[in-house]
């Protein structure tokens, strides 16, 4: 038994169970076209027998706007879905108060103003803030906007910048996978996480975990995770693994 599977198994004994997740480079293979993401049927299909099990609750977290990522998945309940690196709950948490949405007004107009119409760059726009994509554009292209908009939108007041895989998220409430871990584990007053990710932004919910917890990295890249596999087919194992321990060897 490989020390991951050892490590699943003794995850799987506690009470009260959290399991977490990305989900682009996790869940689904990263695409070229975001909006054609779809999970690998045997990570959905072992995710959500996990959801039915008593006392194990399942959770996306993902940096896509929650809408997206509900229609990118096809979850839902009893599958939690957080969005936006922690900026969306599927309970409404995170409502944007007056100063916030006159921040977002501003931010939107400006990353509009200063990218809007370079080749190969996308912006999505989020409840919280906008995201911009760069993973379509040419190197030289990608760079000089990143630079732009670090230097510009990025650093004014009150803005959060999370930079990820080929994107630059900008939010106007600070937020992070981590403290959207910390969330959901006083929710459902969990004894043990288990949080797999493949992007920096995911290091903030590694950097949270404890001592009866189990991060799992995916993919290449210094982490914080105790725990590494190379892609999402091996993520699917994992998962299978979890069940099975978890349901008492019968999945």
């Amino acid at each position: 038994m490989t020390e991951l599977k050892e490590a699943l198994t003794r995850l799987a004994a506690v009470r009260r169970l959290l399991v977490a997740m990305d989900f682009d480079g996790v869940l689904a293979p990263i695409v070229d076209v975001p909006s054609a993401a779809r999970p690998l049927p045997e990570s959905a299909s072992a995710l959500g027998m996990l959801a039915t099990l008593p006392d194990t609750t399942v959770a996306l977290v993902s940096g896509r706007g929650l809408a997206d990522l509900a229609a990118v998945s096809r979850f839902g309940a009893p599958i939690r879905l957080v969005g936006s690196h922690g900026a969306e709950f599927d309970d409404g948490a995170h409502v944007v108060d007056a100063a916030a949405r006159a921040r977002l007004e501003r931010l939107v107009t400006e990353v509009t103003d200063l990218v809007g119409g370079e080749p190969g760059v996308r912006l999505e726009h989020k409840p919280t803030g906008v995201a911009v994509h760069v993973r379509g554009a040419d190197p030289d292209v990608a760079e000089r906007v990143l630079d732009a908009v670090r230097r510009g939108p990025a650093a004014a007041d009150g803005v959060t910048v999370t930079p990820g895989k080929a994107v630059l998220d900008l939010a106007v409430v600070s937020v992070s996978k981590g403290s959207a871990i910390d969330r959901l584990r006083a929710q459902v007053h969990a004894d043990a996480v288990l949080f797999v990710g493949d992007d920096v932004t995911d290091e903030t919910a590694f950097a949270r975990l404890r001592s009866q917890d189990v991060g799992v990295k995916v993919g290449d890249g210094e982490t914080a995770a105790r725990f590494r596999v190379p892609d999402p087919p091996a993520v699917a194992g994992l998962l299978r693994d979890l069940l099975a321990a978890r349901s008492g060897g019968h999945p």
